[in-house]
């Protein structure tokens, strides 16, 4: 029978921590059921690389992005019948480790991922992260009972997908105690062990506090605390937290009792000090800790444990198997270890309750468990995977919700910033924003008939007018105390400020708000003529469209429109060449605005030429800000120079809402349905479609995160990005309206 491809991504020796060994041994098993064959792509922390054996076939750089998407097409490329990952936040790069969802977006095989902490309360991403490998695993492993009901409860993860296998431990035979004992030199002591890398999470000072009272009773006592401290602990501290555990052995006269042995251990010689020391010890501080292979390791080897009462010490425990004393409580933790080295037979049960639970857990057992899994998921998983083509689906889209829009508003205006999701009235008010609310709850009252939007649209409205100047033009920025900020804002807030008032204009839901809207946009009107910037003329364009579409006989205004569409024109014949069909030297923000202008002004005007340079414009900014059919923006950590290379992040909602317009616009002119798909594909950037593969709508606040940085998402929720969210929001909804 041929054997099944593992390609596996984790931590591996001689790396040394917990997912390294883990992972060895994970593969190590599932080779020797016969059934299947793997290999590693291999993780290396920060500024460290290693000297890997021949099994390790890539090499993953934490924090190099690039690396991750090489990888996957390593993986894809290579003979793997499967994939499975080894997920731990912290040893993927990007915040919480981001940095894997783009690799397993990417795979075209099936994955298994390994969850090794599962989180009771996550924080957003981590949330993200692990909802998104749940979607796109076709298995998760969990390694306790409390981890499936987190998965299904805070992360939405499917039960169905869910297995539970035990954490893996060697095939301990514990008979050779007594020659272990010999071996270590602790035949004539009474001895207590706690093993794993070093760190203050591990609470070894609670035993180091609790030993006074015991070896008072029992002076052959000896701790031995086995293992090195945690390299991320050494990297910011040093060994400050050895040496503080040193200081206060010393301070409790315990310096015959307690043996540092700062080494990290092979599995053999583990094994050698579980059996020899009487009694183990895991003092975690922590609760929420969902799995510890220092516990597993120590069951499987039949040691009679004393634990803290974290989540899988708990679980593991119960029924006799071990012994619990709470966080910190060095008192307790003194009286039960006086009780069972005072009762031998008590210790004895409690090992062989251990042993005989631990017998489930061994590695040849875990191993044959997820060889089934493995071939299950192979066998199972389908030949030819066709992507659906993407449609208007309304059913896809968050409930319409103006929640957060509404906290960020104020008597005054919209509040520019947020501080996460709570306004940062530091920062005051501009046009820009408020400009852009005045379009949004107009359209939300055209599209939703909400009532809620008749108490925003007129605070918009009022702040617009209050920020306009005797000649016409507009201030932007106001403070919070309401003291003018500039004398004159810039073009691009004066055309976006053009396009809401033609677009209530247009579709007014009263006549109070139609009248006040043209009173601004007639005094706005002089200023039009002195425009140079193409964004700000682009927004004007399409605010003149939407005028005309109410006053289509407005000769004036229909020439002002030709005019402004003829510069844009003549910006693209000007710049544009065989290989750049753009109408400036770079690619910055807002792009999509320009063609979609261009599109609104052939629908008034009829202008061919005005279409042709419009669709040129969409198709060569389509091809830039897609890959492999999700929409990526250009970032603005450098944009996107002719001749160069275009910026990848920080990618921004504005970005996105300009691209779902622009394709809008563009089926509506040409009826074409592929722009219809586009449409609907720039959207559901915002739900999770893009480069990190997590969602920039946040769905417990309401808003909508305002940027996509290489480490993860910029967590602040200001006024640009949830208008921009439910601006696009509700152009889709119209797409649907005008598709059906």
């Amino acid at each position: 029978m041929e054997k099944f491809k593992v390609a596996c991504i984790g931590n591996y020796p001689p790396r040394e921590c917990g997912i390294a060994t883990f992972t060895r041994d994970l593969i190590d098993s599932v080779e020797r059921t016969n059934e299947a064959e793997g290999h590693i792509i291999a993780m290396n922390d920060r500024g460290q690389s290693y000297s890997y054996p021949e099994k390790v076939r890539y090499v993953i750089r934490q924090d190099y992005q690039q690396d991750y998407l090489k990888a996957v097409k390593f993986i894809n490329h290579s003979d793997a019948d499967i994939c499975v990952l080894e997920h731990e936040f912290g040893i993927f790069g990007g915040d919480s480790g981001i940095y894997i969802l783009p690799l397993i977006h990417r795979l075209e095989i099936p994955f298994i991922a390994t969850l090794h902490t599962v989180l009771k309360k996550p924080s957003y991403n981590e949330r993200a992260i692990i909802h998104e490998i749940g979607e796109e695993a076709e298995k998760v492993v969990v390694m306790s009972r409390l981890a499936i009901d987190f998965l299904t409860e805070t992360y939405d993860v499917p039960r169905d997908k869910i297995e539970l296998f035990e954490h893996g431990v060697p095939d301990f035979d514990p008979v050779q105690r007594n020659h272990y004992k010999k071996k270590i030199k602790l035949e004539k002591k009474k001895s207590l062990l706690t093993f794993g890398l070093l760190s203050r999470s591990k609470g070894i000072e609670t035993v180091i506090q609790a030993l006074p009272e015991v070896v008072r009773k029992h002076p052959d006592l000896i701790y031995i605390v086995l293992g090195k401290t945690h390299p991320a602990v050494v990297r910011v501290s040093g060994e400050e937290y050895r040496n503080y555990l040193r200081r206060l052995v010393e301070k409790n006269n315990l310096r015959k009792h307690v043996y540092f042995y700062d080494s990290f251990v092979s599995s053999t010689e583990l094994f050698e000090y579980l059996s020899a020391t009487d009694i183990y010890i895991t003092p975690y501080l922590n609760k929420a800790q969902i799995t510890s292979g220092t516990l597993a390791y120590a069951v499987g080897a039949g040691a009679a444990v004393i634990s803290t009462p974290y989540w899988h010490a708990q679980e593991l425990l119960a029924d006799g198997r071990g012994r619990l004393f709470d966080f910190h409580d060095s008192n307790a933790l003194a009286g039960i270890l006086n009780e069972l080295l005072d009762d031998p037979s008590a210790l004895l049960e409690l090992r062989q309750k251990a042993y005989d639970y631990g017998r489930r857990m061994t590695w040849p057992i875990i191993g044959r468990k997820y060889t089934r899994l493995i071939r299950d998921v192979v066998q199972s998983y389908p030949v030819i995977n066709v992507k659906e083509e993407s449609v208007v689906d309304p059913l896809v889209l968050p409930p319409f919700n103006l929640a957060h829009v509404r906290r960020l508003t104020d008597d005054t205006g919209i509040i520019q910033h947020a501080r996460y999701s709570v306004p940062n009235r530091k920062e005051g008010y501009c046009l820009d924003d408020n400009a852009r609310g005045l379009l949004m709850a107009t359209m939300a009252y055209r599209q939703q008939k909400d009532p809620a939007t008749l108490e925003l649209l007129p605070v918009y409205l009022s702040y617009t007018d209050y920020m306009q100047n005797e000649d016409g033009s507009f201030r932007n920025f106001l403070s919070y105390n309401r003291n003018f900020l500039d004398e004159v804002g810039s073009e691009d807030s004066f055309g976006r400020t053009i396009w809401a008032l033609g677009y209530l204009i247009h579709f007014s839901p009263n006549d109070a708000f139609f009248q006040l809207a043209n009173e601004l946009f007639s005094r706005a009107y002089p200023n039009l003529q002195n425009m140079h910037s193409i964004r700000g003329i682009a927004n004007t364009i399409i605010g003149i469209c939407h005028y005309l579409h109410r006053y289509p006989s407005d000769e004036g205004m229909n020439k002002t429109l030709r005019d402004m569409a003829y510069k844009i024109v003549v910006s693209y014949e000007n710049e544009s060449d065989q290989d750049w069909r753009w109408f400036e030297p770079a690619l910055t923000y807002d792009n999509g605005i320009i063609p979609l202008a261009l599109f609104h002004a052939h629908e008034i005007t009829g202008d061919e030429k005005a279409l042709a340079v419009a669709r040129e414009t969409a198709d060569f900014l389509e091809k830039i800000i897609f890959r492999d059919e999700y929409l990526a923006p250009v970032g603005t950590e450098g944009w996107y120079q002719k001749g160069g290379q275009c910026a990848q992040y920080a990618q921004q909602a504005i970005d996105v809402m300009a691209s779902v317009m622009m394709f809008y616009q563009a089926y509506v002119v040409t009826m074409d349905k592929h722009y219809l798909d586009r449409m609907f594909a720039s959207f559901m950037w915002f739900l999770g479609e893009n480069d990190l593969r997590i969602p920039l709508y946040d769905f417990e606040t309401c808003g909508c995160c305002d940027g996509l940085e290489s480490h993860g998402v910029n967590r602040n929720q200001g006024a640009e990005s949830i208008l921009a969210y439910l601006i696009a929001h509700l152009t889709v909804l119209r797409a649907h309206e005008h598709e059906t």
